[in-house]
């Protein structure tokens, strides 16, 4: 490793070093007594982080040889992923107090699943795209089970795990038949094979099984099947994080592949990723109708977002890497807020999922009543919020990339989709009265809930500054 390597790789080697370290001082200290300050230490350094890469990076740089890319693309999704993964640290750290799950292992297996979604967001080979790719799994997979007495909690950790394995084999077999047609595992070297002119039919089956391995990955449909479950059995604080960080990770490197490795065949994989996008917006608004319970109604609420940030890409343009990143920015603000409200959601200390709880919930808490009605409306796409403007930039790069089928699908899916978010509006102002839920939330819950709120109404103005960056990130990657 060189000099000018281990500046570009900084970021990761601070963050595995602290926790390598931390992983040692807990051990060797009060074990989990340590949890609650490696929470905040942890956070913390996603925050300085994020800082440091938003303001320092600069130009694009690569590291081994083009192995790993540092350019402004990777720069915006990483500056979201740290600070995502801190927002859902912090709010959930008196969630899992409160029911002895704040072990000293948790924030540190958050840690090292973020070194690989940086890694990912940065991957210019298929080998250092698989290396990052596992770290993130192999952490999210034990805090899927973290919940050791709980069946829902180990079986959403197994499910994650078998049905993990196997997309990971497809991209495998997907690398290796790219390998063996290329020639090589650079992304800049598969470029230059994957041509319009004449691209080898083994190629085509290579990206065929990768994009099928990084779909199961952001959970489009039709490899979604492990999504529910999941984001029901694991805790609340641990689906809030899967439903963040590693959504925008997964959505980046799928972008990283097909325009630094497949960039001169888009019509190819843009046929592919069309179909993902159209069969993710419909199921999961139409499966979501059915749900009660408020974690899955989520898990298909994010299959359906997953299909609107891939139409984005599916256009292969340019504009559309920047409607995709955009989209991506402003749907993880959009969970972070829910997701703190759900982690409050308890009657007499007791987790409460079903959204009947919620009925007559404006008459016992109006203003937070408000905050849920602002996300849900900002999550349906209903403007004037900015989750309209996160949807209405897709649906524009798709019409001028001339699939205007696409778009028309996307919008009669946002109106199906609309139905499960207004019946929580209608519950909390409407439904018939019960059993109020209790009125405690710790305060880094209510701050970012409020905060997301705020942000949904306030970020009409300009989107909170952050078209520029996506601008200037969308043009580092599409060349």
């Amino acid at each position: 490793m060189t000099n000018a390597d281990f500046q570009i790789l900084l970021p990761e080697t601070i963050l595995a070093a602290f926790a390598l370290a931390a992983l040692m001082f807990g051990v060797y200290t009060g074990k989990d007594k340590t949890a609650p300050l490696l929470t905040w230490a942890t956070s913390a350094l996603f925050v300085l982080l994020a800082l440091m890469i938003g303001f320092n990076g600069e130009g694009t740089n690569a590291a081994f040889g083009g192995m790993f890319m540092d350019d402004g693309f990777s720069r915006f999704a990483k500056v979201v992923i740290l600070v995502s993964a801190a927002a859902v640290l912090l709010m959930s750290e008196s969630y899992m107090a409160a029911r002895n799950l704040l072990r000293f292992e948790y924030p540190l297996l958050i840690a090292l699943a973020a070194v690989g979604m940086m890694v990912m967001v940065s991957a210019g080979d298929l080998i250092v795209l698989y290396m990052g790719l596992e770290l993130q799994s192999l952490a999210l997979y034990v805090v899927a089970s973290l919940r050791r007495d709980s069946v829902k909690s180990t079986e959403a950790g197994l499910k994650y795990f078998v049905l993990g394995a196997l997309s990971s084999g497809l991209l495998l077999y997907g690398a290796s038949l790219t390998y063996g047609f290329a020639g090589t595992t650079l992304f800049s070297g598969i470029i230059e094979a994957a041509t319009a002119d004449h691209t080898p039919l083994g190629l085509l089956f290579g990206l065929v099984f990768i994009t099928a391995g990084l779909a199961f990955k952001v959970s489009a449909a039709p490899f979604h099947m492990w999504t529910p479950d999941v984001y029901e059995g694991s805790p609340t604080p641990v689906t809030a994080f899967f439903a963040t960080a590693p959504k925008m990770a997964a959505m980046g490197l799928f972008a990283r592949v097909v325009h630094d490795a497949f960039g001169n065949i888009t019509a190819d994989w843009g046929q592919i990723v069309a179909f993902l996008s159209v069969a993710s917006m419909f199921l999961g608004a139409i499966a979501a109708i059915g749900q009660r319970n408020i974690k899955r109604l989520m898990a298909y609420s994010s299959i359906a977002h997953m299909g609107f940030a891939l139409m984005g890409l599916a256009s292969g343009t340019e504009f559309g890497v920047q409607a995709m990143l955009v989209y991506m920015a402003i749907y993880v603000t959009m969970n972070v807020g829910t997701f703190a409200f759900i982690m409050s959601m308890q009657r007499d200390g007791q987790v409460v999922t079903d959204i009947s709880a919620l009925n007559q919930y404006s008459k016992h808490e109006p203003l937070k009543a408000l905050a849920v009605l602002v996300l849900m409306f900002s999550l349906a796409g209903v403007p004037p919020l900015v989750g309209f403007f996160g949807k209405f930039f897709v649906l524009k790069a798709a019409v001028e990339a001339d699939m205007a089928w696409l778009a028309v699908a996307g919008v009669i899916a946002s109106v199906i989709g609309a139905f499960y978010y207004l019946r929580i509006v209608f519950y909390m102002y409407f439904g018939t009265e019960t059993e109020a839920l209790d009125k405690t939330m710790a305060p880094a819950q209510w701050l970012f809930l409020m905060g997301s709120a705020a942000i949904m109404v306030l970020g009409v103005v300009n989107l909170f500054g952050i078209e520029g960056p996506a601008v200037a990130a969308a043009a580092a990657l599409v060349h």
